[in-house]
């Protein structure tokens, strides 16, 4: 039996663990977190067309649109002008005929309770080295517990570690923006909103979570270079956000006043993982860790589906040979990250307006997309090929038979 061990137990991990398994690999998912956090469940992510398909192949939809966030309107916040309510629902269908926005802790819980009995888990350990001797991966973990595994991926995220072994420090590639989430405690609950406040490089974002009080926040700005900082040094990073957003109005203020309570803060670079290959050897990467196309704006989440369930799929019709079943995996995915490379700056622009007058035009925009017939729509709102038309170039083999490709 094919031994493979997988780095990262997000979304990419979980999904290859299963459909591996299911072909009759031996599993393992090790995860640097002690245990898996849920919390409130995180940011909301989307789950398109394709994406969608293999959660229902695995029996999971039912779970998952239980699970689905229940905004239904986006209210761009206008200070000292009426507030622009627009149905997120009408907006959506244009972008996607088949689409579910979940937060990502709990598509995170969905997928480990799918895998946890067939899977081994092992929480709070990492990969420290990565030795491929021609038969095998000898796997040195910062435990200090080696083991050998047949094949080995990484799907542990933008950041990497997996990949930092093996292909050395790559740089992302930057595409002009900064992303940062935390929980505050808010007195009026924006219900079933996305509260939305617009400035020229700036965007804020508020939605409800839990039920009681509590929201999520989400700025994102624009920065002509790269900022320096270490992504573990979160208080040069919540630095950075408050000066980035220093002199904004509206509700900015009290949102930043939460940041040092908040114990679930994240702030990124929005940029891009570009590899020639993703494979090395025995190894190789799925999802952000190999192609991420940008934290936010590049449909990363439904990527990573994708991209771990053709995996799945090559490296059962290879029978297990990564000398097969790797280069077939990259060929299958090719134009799929390829269009979602093309994706990301075209929505950080829309997201995040550039311009006073881009600022004035987004309310009236929005208004008129959402009386559009649905072709037209999904072609304007997915800039010719966004998040949800880039998965179309996925070929979904069934591995819901016999175990095997058909």
């Amino acid at each position: 039996m094919t031994t493979v061990l997988v780095s990262g137990a997000g979304v990419a991990g979980p999904v290859l663990a299963y459909w591996l398994r299911r072909c009759g690999f031996a599993t393992t998912v090790v995860e640097r977190r002690p245990a898996l956090g849920f919390g409130d469940g995180g940011h909301p992510v989307d789950l398109f067309g394709p994406a969608v398909e293999i959660i229902e192949r695995m029996g999971l939809l039912d779970a998952v649109q239980a699970a689905r966030t229940r905004t239904r309107t986006l209210s761009l916040v206008r200070p000292g002008h009426r507030t622009v309510d627009v149905d997120l629902s009408a907006l959506v269908a244009g972008v996607s005929s088949r689409h579910v926005e979940i937060f990502r802790g709990d598509l995170v819980r969905i997928l480990y309770g799918a895998t946890r009995d067939e899977v081994e888990y092992v929480f709070g350990d990492t990969i420290a080295g990565l030795t491929d001797t021609g038969n095998g991966v000898e796997v040195t973990f910062a435990s200090g517990v080696p083991r050998t595994f047949d094949l080995v991926v990484g799907a542990d995220g933008l950041h990497s570690g997996v990949r930092r072994l093996v292909f050395g420090d790559v740089p992302g590639h930057f595409l002009g923006g900064y992303l940062a989430v935390f929980t505050v405690p808010y007195e009026i609950r924006p219900a079933r909103r996305l509260l939305t406040y617009l400035d020229v490089d700036h965007m804020v974002g508020l939605y409800e979570v839990g039920g009681d009080g509590r929201a999520r926040t989400v700025f994102m700005f624009r920065s002509a270079g790269e900022l320096e900082y270490d992504h573990r040094d979160l208080d040069r990073q919540r630095h950075l956000l408050r000066a980035a957003f220093a002199d904004l109005g509206w509700d900015v203020p009290r949102l930043l006043a939460s940041l040092d309570d908040a114990d679930d803060f994240y702030f990124d670079a929005i940029s891009q993982i570009r590899l020639d290959s993703w494979s090395r050897g025995r190894v190789t990467l799925v999802g952000d860790a190999g192609y991420c196309p940008g934290p936010a704006v590049g449909g990363g989440t439904s990527l990573a589906v994708v991209g771990a369930y053709v995996l799945a799929a090559e490296l059962a019709a290879a029978g297990g040979d990564h000398v097969t079943g790797f280069p077939a995996y990259e060929r299958a995915m090719a134009e799929t990250v390829r269009q979602s490379h093309t994706v990301g700056p075209a929505v950080l622009r829309t997201l995040v307006p550039g311009s006073r007058t881009q600022v004035r035009a987004m309310p009236q925009l929005l208004r008129v997309l959402t009386r559009l017939p649905p072709p037209l729509r999904r072609w304007l709102t997915s800039f010719g090929g966004g998040p949800a038309r880039m998965l179309d170039a996925v070929v979904l083999k069934d591995l819901t038979t016999s175990g095997q490709p058909g």
